[in-house]
């Protein structure tokens, strides 16, 4: 995107890392509109602080933070700390980004899913594992339910608002993301680049063909079929994942979580 000319924000926790990674965009596109910005997702105040900093419209979030497989863990709220990252986090974010995101006229989110919402639908009564046996695939399947599920409820709240949200599966990437649980475990010849696992991610941020369409789920840059049940490669979406009646339990569900 920045390669196209975009203004790009890099919104992270660790500003020297992204300082360097805005250098070496900057250095490979030419574009010197590569900003920094401190964010952590699962700090309400951090949050607030980067809200209260944005004063532009906003075209394009993409909502790419993340962990995974985590050892059970739970915010200072009592949250279980993949549903709070995962999704609390970018919920409230976008949640206050609203006016930027309306300001735009035809303004797009992007909500990074996963294969792995196939492990749980959202299991409402017990969300943050209070009786649940902790498991950290569950935990992790049941927030990249909810990735999928904010799209589907932003965008029917916020279409005439001019703003659509679609959520996607990038693909097996070796990154840090697999660090709690020994590295990539998935065969050489499926995985991808960091290039070619955002390729799904801007084909949502950009795509002439997604103009006014949202509430959807791709993979491989093709909206994913609907499956009846988990295939073997993990590829398809659950019905669960689209089902309006759970986007906006969701919804209303996390805006309690945050008052």
């Amino acid at each position: 995107m920045a390669h196209a000319g975009a203004e790009v924000t890099l919104a992270v926790r660790n500003v020297d890392a992204g300082a360097k990674t805005a250098a070496d965009i900057t250095a490979t596109t030419g574009n010197q509109n590569i900003h920094v910005a401190e964010l952590d997702v699962t700090d309400r105040g951090a949050i607030a602080k980067f809200i209260a900093a944005w004063n532009e419209p906003l075209h394009i979030l993409v909502n790419n933070a993340g962990v995974m497989a985590l050892p059970e863990q739970h915010t200072p709220e009592g949250w279980e700390m993949q549903f709070a990252t995962n999704h609390l986090g970018h919920f409230a974010l976008t949640l206050g980004l609203h006016d930027a995101l309306a300001a735009d006229g035809a303004a797009r989110i992007v909500s990074v899913s996963s294969s792995a919402h196939m492990f749980s639908p959202i299991v409402f009564d017990d969300i943050h594992f209070a009786f649940r046996p902790y498991d950290p695939w569950l935990a992790y399947g049941q927030s990249k339910t909810a990735n999928v599920l904010f799209a589907v409820a932003a965008t029917g709240r916020w279409f005439r608002d001019g703003i659509t949200a679609n959520a996607l599966m990038p693909g097996a990437i070796a990154t840090n993301l697999q660090r709690h649980v020994g590295g990539i475990q998935t065969p050489p010849d499926l995985r991808k680049t960091p290039e070619q696992g955002a390729a799904t991610s801007v084909l949502l941020a950009t795509s002439p063909l997604l103009e006014g369409i949202g509430g959807r789920y791709f993979e491989d840059c093709n909206e994913a079929t609907i499956v009846t049940q988990r295939t073997k490669d993990y590829s398809g979406v659950a019905p669960y994942a689209l089902d309006t009646k759970n986007a906006d339990r969701l919804w209303e569900e996390s805006l309690r979580l945050l008052a």
